[in-house]
């Protein structure tokens, strides 16, 4: 075969398996919107995104997830705000002040944390943070006439359990945008007669901070489309989401229902769905902007 001919044939091959992963994603969107559009139709968007109330099964049944989405966001939040500082000073101290041998330790430990299956997450959470969190609970809450206990299973448990499941993401591309950091950065601010601590916080990580942001938001991709272990640890109850209350997030509202769900039921599980999807393109398209601007830097 001629190089030509091979060249050509490479090219065909590389694109086909390009269109193939657009084909793949386009028909993931179209079907998507395609089975949640006739809830929204149905029911209305308002009372869909905004109504406080989810019981599908009822005489009259009603598909409020406005609580479902808030458990959503502000789970996500309570996790990044745990594992984002954890993740990224561990990436500080594996690139910039662990030892060769202590590091890839540590390393290792993390690709351990990355290799778990979600489900283990979850077992753990179940049998030893659940327990836990319902004796801080009994504690707080303790002579309550109006507090509904949860056993551990809630908010507080879920969001712990997911800032543990965004570490590896976050530790790993942190630390790669660390170590991207020019070295002269590093001499010239210890030349000029700054402590290494300085250095780190006052030259290396404003210098990684497009890389950072990218890996936060990774993280948080990450967390959004988790449903296994926060199935298991979260209650499953749609409730407004307090730390101590049993919650639903998006994906257990899925995870939960949809093997039972027939009609419009199955249709408004569907337009959680396209909600969801659409927070994992946000999540995405921003984590684009920002890796493009470090990359451009």
């Amino acid at each position: 075969m001629k190089r030509g001919t091979r060249e050509t044939l490479a090219r065909c091959i590389f694109g086909s398996c390009g269109a193939l992963a657009l084909f793949a994603a386009a028909s993931v969107a179209f079907y998507m919107i395609v089975m949640g559009i006739p809830a929204i139709r149905q029911v209305g968007l308002e009372k869909i995104l905004f109504g406080v109330r989810w019981n599908p099964t009822a005489a009259e049944p009603e598909y409020g997830i406005f609580y479902i989405i808030l458990t959503s966001i502000l789970g996500t939040f309570l996790a990044a705000l745990t594992g984002v500082p954890l993740g990224i000073l561990t990436a500080v101290y594996l690139a910039e002040l662990a030892g060769r041998k202590t590091a890839e330790l540590v390393r290792n430990a993390v690709e351990i944390l990355a290799g778990i299956p979600s489900v283990i997450y979850g077992l753990i959470g179940i049998y030893v943070l659940n327990p836990a969190i319902y004796r801080l609970e009994r504690k707080i809450f303790a002579g309550s006439g109006t507090h509904r206990y949860t056993g551990g299973a809630n908010l507080l448990s879920a969001s712990l359990v997911l800032a543990v499941m965004i570490l590896p993401t976050v530790i790993h591309i942190s630390e790669t945008a660390i170590r991207a950091v020019s070295p002269e950065i590093r001499k010239g601010s210890l030349a000029l007669g700054a402590s290494g601590i300085q250095t780190i916080f006052r030259c290396i990580l404003p210098g990684a901070r497009s890389g950072i942001f990218a890996a936060v938001v990774l993280g948080v991709g990450r967390a959004v489309g988790e449903a296994m272990a926060i199935t298991l640890v979260s209650g499953g109850s749609v409730n407004a989401p307090f730390p101590f209350q049993s919650v639903r997030f998006l994906t257990t509202a899925l995870v939960s229902e949809m093997a039972y769900a027939q009609g419009l039921h199955r249709q408004a599980l569907f337009t959680i769905g396209l909600v969801l999807f659409g927070f994992i393109i946000l999540v995405n398209g921003t984590a684009d902007i920002f890796s493009g601007k470090g990359a451009g830097k």
